[in-house]
């Protein structure tokens, strides 16, 4: 995945806060490594296994971010599709500016609006409108604040435990995953979840496979935004598919505990996202991805 060297990009949809200290000032209880559960499960795993989450993610503090990246000066330093193509937080900046352009086109054809959020750039530690959160969290969105948060060494943890997470295509999915969890916010799907947070049927796993869904839609109409240089390619999905694959809560699971119980899933199976995503990109609408009806 390219972008276009002199599409313009706009840094202001990112709030880079790296490198700065944070100290707890309450519980998260909202959000969730990619996706709206998993910050509550995380608390939950840390209370019954003394730390760690979604499979034990490491603390990623100090760790180098892409190529030359310079915490705090996105604003100044991301502000073409070429920066995009040489430096991995721009690359980010330039995803959240196509994604959010998609999403508000969508809106505006069905005669709504949507509203434009920013990602947070964080690293170690942040505190959100859902409370404190660590980088062990993974990457999240806060319905409180209506905020994406990353610690862009997520991708580094992705690749060395799964192989996957390093390629430009795998990061956009990750981002447009959580960005269909503020759509789902605009639209009151979040409040439908409830206390149904868990489970292989439960409202928390079809809300995840829905934004995968969402992910794999804008992927399908990623290059009308103006800024991907082309058509993606089959390797591009390819990533985006073992991206999703990777966090699949089989595969986290048998990781961190050596077994599989579908009962305490959030995200679904690592086939389930493959096959959402799949069925997003595959046709391009937001209307097939209705993860609610049947069974998924």
């Amino acid at each position: 995945m390219r972008f276009r060297r002199r599409a313009r990009l706009d840094p202001g949809q990112v709030t880079d806060v790296r490198g700065r200290r944070v100290s707890p000032g309450g519980v998260a209880v909202g959000g969730g490594g990619l996706g709206l559960a998993g910050l509550l499960i995380y608390l939950v795993i840390s209370l019954l296994s003394g730390g760690g989450g979604l499979g034990q993610l490491g603390p990623l503090e100090d760790q180098r971010v892409g190529q030359g990246d310079t915490p705090g000066q996105v604003s100044q330093e991301c502000r073409t599709g070429e920066d995009a193509n040489q430096r991995q937080d721009c690359r980010i900046v330039a995803v959240v500016n196509s994604v959010q352009k998609f999403w508000d086109g969508v809106f505006q054809r069905s005669g709504s609006q949507y509203e434009y959020v920013d990602t947070v750039f964080f690293t170690d530690q942040v505190q959100t409108g859902c409370g404190f959160a660590s980088s062990q969290v993974g990457p999240f969105y806060c319905p409180r604040d209506r905020l994406v948060y990353i610690d862009l060494g997520f991708f580094d943890e992705l690749e060395s435990r799964f192989g996957a997470g390093k390629t430009p295509f795998a990061q956009a999915y990750v981002i447009a995953h959580e960005y269909g969890h503020h759509v789902q916010d605009l639209l009151g799907v979040l409040d439908q979840i409830g206390n149904d947070t868990q489970g292989p049927e439960s409202r928390a796993v079809r809300a995840e496979l829905q934004a995968d869904c969402y992910a794999g839609v804008w992927a399908a109409n990623a290059v009308e935004t103006g800024l991907i240089v082309a058509e993606l390619t089959q390797k591009d999905i390819n990533d985006g598919l073992d991206a999703a694959s990777a966090i699949g809560d089989d595969r986290i699971q048998e990781q961190a505990q050596g077994q599989v119980n579908p009962e305490t899933w959030t995200h679904g199976s690592s086939e389930q996202r493959r096959r959402w995503f799949s069925r997003g990109y595959e046709q391009g609408r937001p209307a097939a991805c209705d993860t609610f009806s049947g069974s998924i």
